[in-house]
C-alpha cells in the first residue's frame, strides 16, 4: 500500500492517537505510517467489544445469583480466562476454580486477596465487592 492510501476511518483507537502501519513511500521503500483506523478493522474491534461487554454483563449476573466470586467480574474485564489468571497468580487452575466460587472466596487470606487486588491494579475492598466505582467496561 502506498503511503497516500493508508487508511484513516475513524474508529476505536482516534481517542488514543494512532497506530502505525506499513506503506510504501515515493522510493519504493517501506515507511511507518500512522493511522486512525481502518473500517474493517473498527468494525471487527467494535464487535470484540460488544463480545467483551457482554462476558462483563454475564459475570456480574452470576455474581449477584450468588454463583460466582467477584473475582469473575474482573477476568471478564481483564479479558482472562482460568489459565491465564493462575498463570499470573502462580496457581494451579483448580485453585483459581476454587476461589471463583463465593464461599470459597470469602474465605481466601488476606495475602491472596492482596495479590490478586495487586493483579488487577485496585484496592482489596474493591476486589470484594465487584462493584468499582466505574463498572463499565472500557470498550467502544
Amino acid at each position: 500500500m502506498k503511503k497516500k492510501n493508508v487508511p484513516q476511518d475513524p474508529g476505536i483507537i482516534e481517542d488514543y492517537g494512532h497506530e502505525l502501519c506499513y506503506a510504501v513511500d515515493k522510493q519504493g521503500k517501506y515507511d511507518l505510517v500512522p493511522s486512525i483506523g481502518w473500517e474493517p478493522k473498527n468494525i471487527a474491534n467494535k464487535q470484540a467489544w460488544q463480545v467483551i461487554d457482554q462476558e462483563i454483563e454475564m459475570a456480574l449476573g452470576e455474581i449477584n445469583k450468588g454463583r460466582k466470586s467477584p473475582l469473575s467480574y474482573y477476568m471478564a474485564k481483564h479479558q482472562m480466562d482460568v489459565g491465564l489468571l493462575a498463570n499470573y497468580m502462580g496457581l494451579y487452575r483448580w485453585q483459581v476454580k476454587r476461589h471463583l466460587k463465593p464461599a470459597v472466596f470469602k474465605r481466601l487470606k488476606e495475602k491472596t486477596l492482596k495479590a490478586y487486588a495487586d493483579l488487577f491494579d485496585l484496592p482489596v475492598s474493591e476486589l470484594g465487592s465487584a462493584l468499582p466505582h466505574n463498572s463499565q467496561s472500557t470498550g467502544k
